[in-house]
């Protein structure tokens, strides 16, 4: 009984061995993945701010991986994914028809995650006397058919916010003397702030929290309210873009946040996407002004508000 005892204790300590041995090679290989990935990230400029703060939090949370994030136009970005010189892009729109078919001849099937929604901000210098706006007269101001005597900037022609201009104006190409393109979003608030005669059209999320290098430029601009008058029953007040207004779906110029995925295996691309769609990728979306795709829920420790009441 003794020896047969002894056996059993024995055969229990080497399977556990085993076990642990097991479960140690399981995390180096899961390790080993990560660590050696070579993935490659476009994502579109205008979405640079929020990107960082994604990407430094996940650096943080595994420090051992470094993604190569290429910062480009959104036409560049998307040729980028087309020429397989990425397999991971963040874009405000998905793939057209061709787009997506030209992925499928290099068996290339992308997984689209919708992350944020994000806002086109109008913005004027602070002593402009223009503090609202309506769809309407946007369209004619981007069609030269109102206020020509004001400079119309915004950032790169080939950019996702210069896409979304020409398809929100049906005016394919923007040959007016006072609209000009200039190299990025910091650029338009930075004019913008030195112009009093202009109006910027930028990115919502370069209003928050500015670097130290455009930190003032914000401090001297305005963000124009805008009304939605040509939607049918839509509420005919100014709206400036904040998290209430676009959650309530009351500020009118929005875009929808992608992440697109083409890498076909669970590796470093595919952990960074699903990093963005878990509830801490949403609350930095949360903190950063945007709207989350999906809004984190909040705990409220009611014990403790129970607690200073009666001791009250």
């Amino acid at each position: 009984m003794k020896y047969s005892l002894k056996l059993t204790v024995i055969a229990a300590i080497v399977s556990l061995a085993l076990f642990q041995s097991c479960k140690r090679k399981a995390a180096n290989n899961n390790l080993q993945r990560f660590t050696s990935s070579t993935t490659k990230i476009a994502v579109d400029e205008s979405f640079q701010p929020i990107f960082e703060e994604e990407l430094y939090i996940f650096k943080a949370l595994y420090n051992n991986v470094n993604p190569t994030i290429v910062y480009a136009p959104e036409n560049n970005a998307v040729n980028l994914l087309l020429d397989d010189s990425v397999r991971v892009a963040v874009l405000s729109r998905e793939l057209n028809t061709e787009e997506l078919k030209a992925l499928n001849t290099k068996n290339l099937k992308p997984i689209v995650n919708r992350f944020a929604i994000d806002a086109i901000a109008l913005i004027v210098n602070k002593v402009s006397n223009d503090t609202t706006i309506t769809i309407s007269e946007i369209k004619k101001m981007l069609n030269g058919d109102t206020k020509q005597d004001k400079n119309i900037v915004f950032d790169n022609p080939n950019s996702g916010l210069v896409r979304y201009l020409k398809n929100f104006s049906r005016n394919r190409d923007f040959k007016q003397k006072n609209i000009y393109a200039l190299k990025s979003n910091k650029d338009v608030i930075k004019y913008v702030s030195t112009h009093p005669n202009a109006i910027g059209i930028t990115d919502f999320s370069w209003l928050n929290d500015p670097d130290k290098d455009y930190a003032d430029a914000v401090d001297n601009v305005k963000i124009v309210g805008v009304m939605d008058d040509v939607t049918k029953n839509a509420s005919k007040e100014y709206f400036t873009p904040s998290q209430n207004t676009l959650a309530l779906k009351q500020y009118p110029l929005t875009r929808d946040l992608y992440i697109l995925n083409c890498t076909g295996s669970l590796g470093l691309g595919m952990e960074f996407a699903a990093f963005m769609a878990s509830d801490r990728g949403q609350r930095i979306i949360l903190k950063s002004g945007l709207l989350p795709n999906d809004i984190p829920g909040r705990e409220i420790n009611m014990q403790n508000k129970i607690s200073t009441s009666f001791n009250q």
